[in-house]
């Protein structure tokens, strides 16, 4: 090969833009546009029946990169456990009004339940153990699965997005989430048992889009706690690829200890620390997701 072709053959390889985790080319996500005025809020279900799958870490941490290009965000905790609402420094057992109330008394107002945090532009509707007896009570309502939609649509023009930490099962509450939902992000741990579960929550989801919400719609799939040194990683990764395509989000979220941190904190972190990687790629996740049309 002459000089001349192996430097044009060097130009080209360093032409080609760095292939990421999950295989594809890494998109270089524009700065999300800012916003002239707020609302209707689309709403996004972080939904997985399994545990311990970094979705309660995601809501906060996605809300946070979203508040800081300057989307107004309402989370919605959904879990019995209130882990949501304890990563906001809020002692659950304190809560006067939850979304507990909001959805079994017509009487309370879901601004009433609402309460700001101490990131700018990100509110909280709070939930604690109260919630689990909602999937009991629920069950002898009219419209069951419709009820957090209706709590819901009094603030949509309030906010630009409503992200709901579903709590890991598929039951009444879950199916109500998806309900009120326009679409559905699924925050996966990179192992296989993980794997093995999505096809239940998929079917789980065409269930609610054929029978109680034709418009919802797969936002992505978001690969969390990956370690790029194993091949069990880099495997769960490629068969996500397989799986589901371009619905896998091309942001993915490496395992790391500061995530452990500022939850102890009681910080996103996004604001505990702010230059880490793991904050570069909740940024990233939400430059994705604007620019997917997941957000406005």
């Amino acid at each position: 090969m002459s000089t001349d072709q192996s430097s044009a053959t060097l130009q080209d390889e360093t032409k080609r833009p760095e292939t990421g985790p999950t295989g594809r080319p890494q998109t270089d996500f524009p700065e999300p546009p800012a916003l002239d005025s707020h609302g209707p809020a689309r709403v996004i279900a972080m939904v997985n029946q399994k545990g311990g799958v970094g979705k309660t870490t995601s809501t906060i941490n996605l809300a946070a990169a979203l508040a800081e290009y300057g989307r107004r965000v309402l989370l919605v905790d959904f879990d019995p456990q209130g882990a949501l609402s304890a990563g906001f420094g809020t002692n659950p057992h304190e809560l006067d009004l939850t979304v507990y109330n909001v959805l079994m008394d017509r009487k309370v107002d879901v601004r009433d339940a609402i309460r700001s945090t101490a990131v700018e532009g990100v509110d909280l509707l709070p939930a604690n153990i109260d919630l689990s007896a909602a999937e009991v009570q629920l069950v002898n309502e009219v419209a069951r699965e419709q009820v957090l939609d209706r709590a819901l649509r009094k603030v949509a023009d309030d906010y630009d997005v409503i992200l709901i930490d579903c709590q890991p099962s598929l039951g009444l509450l879950t199916v109500n989430a998806l309900t009120a939902a326009h679409g559905v992000i699924i925050p996966l741990i990179c192992e296989f048992f993980a794997l093995r579960a999505v096809a239940l929550l998929v079917e789980t989801i065409e269930k609610v889009q054929d029978r109680l919400n034709p418009g919802l719609q797969v936002d992505g799939v978001l690969a969390t706690m990956y370690d790029a040194r194993t091949l069990h990683g880099r495997e769960v990764i490629s068969r996500l690829v397989e799986a589901f395509g371009d619905k896998v989000f091309e942001t993915v979220i490496k395992r790391t200890i500061k995530f452990a941190d500022a939850t102890v904190a009681a910080e996103p972190i996004t604001t505990y620390a702010a230059t880490h990687s793991g904050a570069d790629a909740y940024r990233r996740l939400a430059k994705e997701l604007i620019a997917r049309g997941g957000a406005p």
